[in-house]
């Protein structure tokens, strides 16, 4: 705003009212004497002619008078003329009538008088004739009449004009001077600073109009004054968060672990953080402002052939470029890097094309893990063989070739005899170790076009291409000899082993890969079953096939049953032999039962061995541990007194996830874990030994308690006795059986017995069908009994009045 002096402003109050009254003051005197010279413009015609009226008025009075006295002598005519000169009213100053013998005169000559003659004809009485006389009248000068109006009309004007510019300045101070001040008075104080001064808004006239437009003006001017304040303050704000956010934006560029390079519209550098700097080869110095692509040189990873650089092909087409070929980058110093990159248009506002923002990183660790998994999805990680899932894969391709070109293959499925007993003698090292040597023997048996996977465990499969099924016989016979003389040396100890092999055709006439594993897998368990270290040709009409087949729908039965909530609970006591208490039930066995569709009870015996070999076992434990724990929660029903016997396969309690499923179920069960024995068979103990025995020590230290069932059916149970910590031994039933007629079950029955208890354990005898042997037990010192004689498998609702079978329970698989 411009500042005013106070000299100035004070000068301008002075200056304002005499410049508007000098203006109007003047304005009037020459108005006024524009008037006055109108005025007199017309005067002197107006003097004469009034003059002349009065000479020619004088003249008529004049005959008149004579008229009417008739002729007079000079003195009456002297007096008459003075009369009438008088009775002008002063414009007549002077007369003289001359005629022959008369001379009459009134007042003095007058020089600058103004003259006017008239005739006069004289009467002499008696009839003469009239006598000629000139008449004289001097009346005042024009000239000084106009001189004295003029000085009147000067004067008068003057005192008017004087009196009427004094009302007028007054008149013009009020409706205009004040106002205009005050507007002044109002813009010299805005202009100083004062941003809530207004102009006045309350006269009704164009000053008022003015002061309100003017308001809404400063009003408007203020608006726009604060908004732009605020628009500077927002743009100083935005500033600073630009300013923040490019320093956010630079940090974060340098911090990224992607390369970030950015260029103009022509493909020349313009910015490049240290990562790029890192893989290019080059400094930001080094390029800015050259061309990309004379830098940045791209190859096909696989052909080596040269690539468009992904900046240009942006610029190009204005659409973002991401190529999922495999890339190289050959770095300034020439080395190559594996990258994937990502070329996106910078467009401005209007959608122009500015430049374009490369974005790569290094992926040559990445193809380097994508590489290894994509190995250890189709290879097994311990013998680098193809694994399970490449296996199939490799077989439907085999199928379907078989299908189109009618050409044969071979499918074998080898297991391995005897790998559990390197595994429970010298762990699973060794048995690791087994493997790597196994499949490296395997390998050099086959052919390179042949397939060698193995299919988990110690079960291997081999894939002979277009091979006749007699080629196939002898090529498996060879890698059964081979596996068979081959000796594994382990820490001074030496095992042999063996393989058993089943083979399956491979033709057009093969339905489905999934009946082709299934029928190499009868094939191999026929072998097994055979007496080992065999190899054994697939055949449908084979009474081993058909056997191997029936346990197969055992699979589709087993569980329908699961899903229709067909198994059942009995339960069958088990007493005392000996002692307080003898006869009276102490234990409780809880049976397991399947119910067939047409309502028939269906004994463990028929369905437990396909359960096992098809790996539905830990679905049936599941569900027996899920029921039997739902039945023992009721703790009003469940007998105060007794041990619930329930039993498990050792295979389930090898499975890690089973086992704490297990174990969170008792943790959350009412009833004691002391109450809770677990049995396992002695034959999948053995097998298990090794990863049983810490399954069984966890399972003690909750409190629970274990059984080892069918005792002395296995060669070497003896022997591994001392590798388990168990609470009871269950007599087999077939040694206990006979032993009342046959010394020799009997001498066993002791056996067992006596070492059992040396070893602190107490034996549990079944099959006990009549009172001899009952009483035959008694005196050997077997603790407990159970059997027919004693009593026969009985529903659990009697046991657990009202209890009934639980609802339909959602199980845990823990198949792998």
């Amino acid at each position: 705003m411009v500042d005013l002096s106070r000299s100035t402003r004070s000068d301008a109050r002075k200056i304002l009212p005499v410049r508007v009254t000098g203006i109007v003051f003047w304005g009037l005197v020459v108005i006024g004497l524009l008037v006055v010279l109108v005025m007199l413009d017309g005067r002197e015609a107006q003097i004469h002619q009034r003059q002349e009226a009065v000479a020619d008025r004088f003249m008529s009075d004049l005959y008149a008078h004579l008229a009417r006295h008739g002729p007079m002598g000079t003195e009456p005519l002297s007096a008459l003329v003075s009369q009438l000169a008088r009775g002008s009213g002063g414009e007549i100053q002077s007369v003289l009538l001359k005629a022959q013998g008369l001379k009459v005169s009134y007042g003095s000559n007058d020089p600058d008088a103004e003259t006017y003659t008239r005739p006069l004809w004289l009467g002499n009485g008696g009839g003469k004739p009239l006598t000629y006389a000139a008449a004289v009248l001097q009346m005042p000068s024009i000239e000084g009449q106009l001189t004295a109006a003029r000085k009147q009309l000067l004067v008068g004007m003057g005192g008017l004009f004087l009196v009427f510019g004094l009302v007028l300045q007054r008149v013009l101070n009020w409706i205009l001077t004040a106002p205009f001040q005050q507007m002044v008075e109002s813009a010299q104080a805005f202009s100083a600073g004062d941003e809530n001064v207004r102009f006045d808004e309350q006269r009704h006239d164009e000053f008022g109009y003015l002061g309100r437009f003017i308001n809404q003006a400063l009003d408007y001017s203020m608006e726009q004054k604060n908004a732009l304040h605020e628009a500077i303050e927002r743009v100083r704000c935005s500033e600073c968060a630009l300013q923040q956010e490019k320093e956010k934006a630079e940090v974060t560029l340098h911090s990224i672990g992607d390369a970030v390079i950015t260029t103009d519209q022509l493909g020349r550098v313009e910015y490049m953080n240290p990562v790029a700097e890192e893989l290019l080869g080059w400094t930001l110095m080094d390029i800015r402002g050259r061309l990309l692509g004379k830098f940045m040189r791209l190859l096909d990873e696989e052909s080596g052939r040269p690539l468009v650089n992904p900046v240009d092909q942006c610029l190009a087409s204005g659409e973002r470029v991401t190529e999922e070929s495999h890339k190289m980058l050959i770095r300034g110093d020439g080395r190559q890097v594996a990258i994937a990159d990502c070329a996106a248009p910078i467009r401005d506002p209007s959608a122009q094309l500015r430049g374009v923002v490369l974005v790569f990183h290094d992926v040559a660790q990445a193809r380097k893990l994508a590489r290894q998994l994509s190995f250890q999805a189709s290879h097994d990680p311990l013998t680098g063989l193809f694994n399970r899932r490449e296996f199939e894969a490799q077989l439907k391709r085999l199928l379907d070739n078989a299908r189109s070109q009618r050409s044969h293959h071979a499918l074998c499925y080898i297991d391995l005899d005897q790998f559990k007993v390197v595994n429970d003698v010298c762990g699973h090292v060794a048995g690791d170790e087994l493997l790597r040597q196994l499949a490296a023997l395997l390998q050099s048996m086959v052919r390179e076009a042949d397939i060698l996977a193995r299919l988990g465990g110690d079960e291997f499969g081999v894939l002979l291409t277009h091979c006749s099924i007699e080629q196939a016989v002898r090529v498996a016979e060879n890698i059964r000899a081979a596996v068979r003389d081959f000796r594994f040396l382990y820490q001074d100890r030496s095992f042999e082993i063996g393989a058993s092999i089943g083979i399956v055709a491979i033709s057009g006439d093969s339905r489905s890969t999934a009946e082709l594993l299934s029928a190499a897998d009868i094939a191999c368990y026929a072998a097994k079953d055979g007496g080992r270290n065999r190899v054994h040709l697939y055949e449908p009409s084979d009474a081993e096939m058909a056997e191997r087949r029936g346990e197969m729908n055992w699979v589709s039965v087993i569980r329908d049953t699961l899903d229709q909530g067909r198994f059942y609970l009995l339960y069958q006591p088990i007493v005392p032999l000996n002692g307080v208490g003898a006869g009276e039930p102490s234990h409780y066995e809880l049976l397991l039962r399947m119910r067939d569709p047409m309502g028939n009870e269906v004994l463990p015996m028929a369905f437990l061995p396909a359960a096992e070999r098809y790996n539905l076992i830990a679905d049936i434990d599941t569900w027996v541990v899920e029921t039997a724990m739902h039945l023992l929660d009721d703790s009003a029903r469940v007998p105060k007194n007794g041990i619930f016997l329930i039993n498990l396969s050792a295979r389930s309690l090898c499975m890690p996830q089973f086992v704490d499923h297990l174990a969170s179920r008792l943790e959350a069960s009412s009833l004691a874990p002391e109450r809770i024995c677990f049995e396992v068979t002695e034959t999948s103990a053995i097998s298990n030994l090794r990863s049983l025995g810490g399954v069984v020590k966890r399972l003690r230290g909750m409190g629970c308690r274990f059984a080892l069932d069918d005792f002395g059916s296995g060669l070497s149970a003896f022997g591994y006795l001392k590798n388990l910590e168990i609470d009871y031994i269950k007599i087999d039933g077939g040694v206990v059986r006979d032993m009342v007629a046959d010394d020799m079950d009997a001498a066993m029955v002791r056996a067992i017995n006596e070492i059992a208890h040396v070893i602190g354990v107490q034996t549990i005898a079944e099959f006990v069908e009549t009172p001899q042997i009952f009483a035959r037990l008694s005196q050997m010192g077997v603790d407990f009994g159970q059997g027919h004689s004693i009593a026969v498998p009985r529903p659990i609702e009697e046991l657990i009045p009202g209890s009934g079978q639980p609802p339909r329970l959602a199980l845990i698989s823990t198949r792998d």
